[in-house]
């Protein structure tokens, strides 16, 4: 995914999985770090995130889950260098639906190494969104202290 800055203005390749934060090959300010996995990279690209990560289960048909991705991506832009978002196409991961027990989308959990620290299902308005993140990614970082 190729990313543009939102100090300097330069693009930036970031890569689904990488072993730290990505950052601006220019300013090094970080930078939003928004990815897709399935069923084959979910561990790579979610479990093994140095950063707590946000999983978006959605569906491209469901209403919803198109109504809450831009709050999700702002959000994403906002916490930068915080908070990671993968999201996932329950068509096309089955596996991890099950693994989970999706059943209803949009489903957020936060993860952190690993470990699902919070869930939310429905989709939000921007306000309650935000405060559901703050408040995961405050547990997840004592989870990990």
């Amino acid at each position: 995914m190729v990313v543009q800055c939102q100090n300097c203005g330069k693009k930036n390749r970031v890569p689904a999985a990488a072993p730290g934060v990505p950052r601006c090959g220019n300013c090094h300010q970080p930078l939003p770090w928004i990815a897709d996995a399935g069923d084959d990279n979910f561990s790579e690209v979610v479990e093994k995130s140095v950063i707590p990560v946000i999983v978006d289960f959605w569906a491209p048909w469901c209403g919803p889950c198109r109504m809450v991705s831009p709050a999700l991506e702002a959000l994403v832009h906002d916490l930068a260098g915080q908070v990671k978002l993968v999201k996932i196409n329950v068509d096309e991961a089955p596996k991890l639906s099950e693994r989970f027990s999706i059943r209803a989308i949009p489903t957020l959990m936060m993860m952190s190494h690993g470990e699902t620290v919070a869930v939310q299902q429905g989709a939000l308005p921007k306000a309650p969104l935000r405060a559901w993140a703050e408040e995961s990614l405050a547990s997840a970082r004592k989870a990990n202290a």
